[in-house]
């Protein structure tokens, strides 16, 4: 065990199993202590590696990320504090592999219920080694205006109102973390403070002991006095009494042992801790203050009365001229995160992103304000998902349902179009699935499956100033536009594509009106005149049935449908389904596994 000081102002830590807010509290500390250099040199998480941002101070800085303890070790060799945020499942074996480093010098160990057989391993290599073990089950240490370990002494709130951000004149040890919270404000408000505090742990087998903290700090020339908050269960009390009858410390010792109460209780109590069980009068409160009162330790008669103990003790060695009380300093104020700010109601900031479709952040996902177990309970379909999504309301049934049959009629046709191949080719690539679908849906455009929105947009604009047929096809012919959605590279006048026939028929069938597709049918009309192969394709179909769905269902302004058109909703449907087929596509190659592709030289026309 070490002799003497644990930490200093330059102490670094390796941070075993990223916690956010622990180790941004270990940074403002450092910040409010004056620090140069954050305390956080590097962090440990398994299989990971990168960095983290955190703030220090006003400064955003990164942090690296280690994927083990053994490269973490090598990449900061001047860190020599290991704070092990690992569960009690891992602690033991994460904290064995830093004890084995030579850098590391002291490891924390914050898991509670850590195997006492574990902890008994790693408390015999520490000793032999002369490394320092503060845990398990503890919330860690500090040492004022220096270095803190975790969540030791809470909130930065609580570390200004207990003067931790500058050294006092007082030694600390406690099993208990929390009542270490209790005691720093406690001793803040009768001394000049804290100078190093230290929780061991509330497990059975600390890794250090009551004694080995105030043997310590004995040594430590800035610690004028100590202060110890035993409990009942264990005897490492009996440690210190040993030392003070032994005469070992030299200075005075303020004493209490928590858990008097037990008495009170009929049978054997076990309180927070799982050492905190008396098992026998020796290990009862009562027994261990006598003890260390007869010792030479200042022990009050009860917990209430230890603040004026300390204070007692703490004026008669200023009196004695042994301690010079700390002159007074003002900590910097720490900035304030925005988030907290802005929940506070002091700032206001502009957002960076506008969702008006969905919100996560109740007890379940809404889908344009409809909850997510509304949609499974009602048994919505995808075509409703994608109206709450896409349209922001719900649509009449009619509506959703021919979106589904869009979806179900767009979904592949066949391995030979221009998406289909690409994917095909990219997937016998030996590329993943995301990589060949999008490699397949890159080629969607105007040439592609992309005509749906162009085909929209014409028909409506002719229909809405009352063109005929006639006047839309040769204006279309005159500015040398092909006029989208008519024409199919293989469908004729005598062999309609079966796909426009099935949505023309469920369209006469449910929708109210079906103006646009009369027009449009109109319109194929005139140019099948003119050759045998401008028919009415799948595009023109689905662009002009959803003009008469948007239009006739009454739920949508004449310029909620224009934005529609032009935003691209429509050829959005096309890349939905088309998804559909190409995912399908890239199973089915690699179901086969199929080689690489190359296309024979017998296909290409070589020519000057």
């Amino acid at each position: 065990m070490a002799t003497g000081q644990l930490f200093s102002k330059n102490t670094q830590a390796l941070f075993y199993n990223y916690k956010q807010l622990p180790i941004q509290r270990m940074l403002d500390f450092d910040f409010l202590c004056g620090r140069e250099t954050p305390s956080v040199a590097g962090i440990i998480n398994p299989g990971a590696e990168g960095f983290q941002k955190l703030f220090f101070g006003q400064e955003e800085i990164a942090i690296p990320v280690h994927s083990s303890i053994e490269a973490a070790c090598k990449a900061h060799p001047t860190a020599d504090v290991f704070i092990n945020f690992a569960s009690f499942r891992s602690a033991a074996a994460s904290s064995l592999s830093a004890l084995k480093q030579p850098t590391i010098r002291v490891i924390a160990i914050i898991a509670e219920g850590v195997p006492e057989s574990d902890t008994k391993q790693l408390i015999a290599y520490a000793r032999e080694n002369n490394k320092v073990i503060i845990g398990p089950a503890t919330v860690g240490g500090i040492q004022a205006g220096a270095f803190k370990i975790g969540d030791t002494a809470g909130t930065i709130d609580n570390i200004i109102q207990c003067k931790l951000y500058r050294p006092g004149s007082v030694g600390f040890v406690s099993k208990s973390g929390g009542m270490s919270n209790e005691l720093y404000n406690t001793i803040a408000r009768v001394t000049d403070g804290i100078y190093e505090g230290i929780a061991i742990g509330g497990d059975v087998f600390p890794g250090s002991t009551l004694s080995d903290h105030i043997l310590r700090f004995d040594n430590i020339p800035q610690v004028k006095m100590m202060v110890v908050l035993g409990e009942l269960g264990g005897r490492d009390e009996y440690s210190l009494v040993e030392a003070l009858k032994e005469g070992r410390i030299s200075k005075p010792v303020v004493a209490w042992v928590s858990g008097t109460c037990a008495r009170l209780f009929k049978s054997e109590v076990q309180f927070g801790h799982a050492g905190a069980k008396s098992g026998g009068e020796l290990e009862s409160a009562q027994a261990k203050n006598q003890a260390l009162r007869d010792a030479g330790a200042v022990v009050p008669t009860s917990y209430e009365a230890l603040e004026s103990a300390i204070k007692e003790t703490f004026e008669k060695l200023v009196e004695e001229g042994k301690i010079t009380p700390v002159t007074e300093v003002k900590p910097p104020p720490i900035p304030e995160d925005l988030s907290t700010a802005i929940k506070s109601g002091r700032v206001r900031a502009p957002t960076h992103i506008i969702s008006t479709i969905s919100d996560d952040r109740g007890e379940e996902p809404c889908y344009a304000g409809v909850p997510m177990s509304t949609i499974v309970e009602r048994g919505y379909g995808v075509g409703d998902v994608i109206s709450l999504l896409w349209f922001k309301r719900s649509l009449p049934r009619y509506c959703t349902q021919f979106i589904e049959i869009c979806i179900m009629l767009c979904a592949d046709h066949g391995p030979c179009v221009s998406g289909a191949h690409n994917t095909i080719v990219t997937a016998r690539a030996g590329k993943d699935l995301v990589s060949s679908l999008v490699s397949g849906l890159l080629t969607i455009g105007p040439r592609f499956g992309g005509a749906i929105d162009d085909a929209a947009r014409y028909f409506k604009d002719a229909f809405d100033r009352g063109l005929t047929p006639y006047e839309f096809v040769e204006s279309m012919k005159k500015k040398g536009i092909r006029v989208p959605g008519i024409g199919h590279r293989i469908k004729r006048g005598d062999n309609r594509d079966k796909r426009v026939e099935l949505l023309q028929e469920y369209a006469h069938s449910h929708f109210p009106s079906v103006k646009y597709m009369d027009y449009a049918v109109q319109v194929e009309t005139y140019t099948l005149s003119k050759a045998n192969n401008l028919v009415l394709n799948v595009d023109g179909a689905i662009g002009s049935l959803f003009l008469d769905l948007l239009a006739g269902s009454g739920m949508f302004s004449k310029q909620e449908i224009d934005e529609i058109v032009e935003i691209g909703y429509l050829n959005g449907l096309f890349v939905l389904a088309r998804s559909i087929g190409l995912i399908g596509h890239t199973f089915d190659q690699k179901r086969l596994k199929q080689p690489l592709y190359r296309h024979p030289w017998e296909d290409v026309l070589y020519t000057k």
